[in-house]
């Protein structure tokens, strides 16, 4: 079956893109690297001792680029619905974190730990309809940031990617009630006509959302 023009126009642009070259040339699973490696470079988000959640981290590279920062001191749990080829110091689950198992799987993950910062580059599959895609973004932050409220210690950061349009204003202001401190951040690496920026929560208020931290009922004993 032919390409149609927009896939093919994507095709070229993918092949041409300064950050895919790059990413090649510097070993990085994908050019979404440079997005959390400009903002670590400006916010200095992760910190080698962290304990560091990666949602929706296939093919790896914001898990890779958070295990390198790391150094071998500090842990990264990763896990998307795709399956992801290892990394040096990242503890992969492949599943669906909307499924009581899967986070279950995340939860003895962490060892009695509480999470220092989670991490979200998801997005949904693309049906082609705004509307519906837009939703469906708006949903997977939502359940991320439902997510973080149970395992982020009081203190601890979050970034997620959003795409803005309807439910955004929404999130982010959900997202400031849980944060004391909220920040955007459109990295050079997002493409100019994308609608994405990242949200970066830091010092996540005690107390907040559906938990307020990791419950003792979610502990492992």
């Amino acid at each position: 079956m032919p390409r149609s023009k927009s896939s093919s126009r994507w095709l070229r642009e993918h092949i041409d893109d300064f950050y895919v070259q790059r990413a090649q040339r510097e070993g990085y699973r994908a050019r979404s690297a440079y997005k959390l490696l400009e903002v670590q470079e400006k916010d200095r988000l992760i910190r080698p001792g962290m304990q560091i959640l990666d949602l929706g981290s296939a093919p790896g590279s914001w898990s890779q680029v958070a295990a390198q920062i790391l150094e071998g001191r500090g842990r990264v749990i990763a896990t998307d619905i795709l399956p992801m080829d290892p990394l040096p110091g990242v503890d992969f689950i492949q599943g669906d974190f909307r499924e009581d198992a899967v986070v279950q799987s995340l939860l003895e993950q962490l060892f009695n730990r509480p999470v220092d910062l989670v991490l979200s580059d998801m997005a949904p599959n693309i049906s082609g309809m705004d509307a519906v895609d837009q939703a469906r973004s708006m949903n997977l932050c939502e359940l991320a940031l439902d997510l973080a409220d149970r395992v982020l210690k009081p203190g601890g950061a979050m970034l997620v990617k959003v795409f803005q349009g309807e439910g955004s204003d929404a999130f982010r202001a959900e997202m400031a009630r849980r944060f004391s401190v909220l920040k955007s951040r459109k990295p050079k690496a997002s493409r100019p006509r994308s609608r994405e920026i990242y949200l970066l929560g830091l010092k996540k208020k005690p107390g907040t959302g559906i938990a307020g931290g990791l419950e003792q009922s979610d502990m492992v004993n």
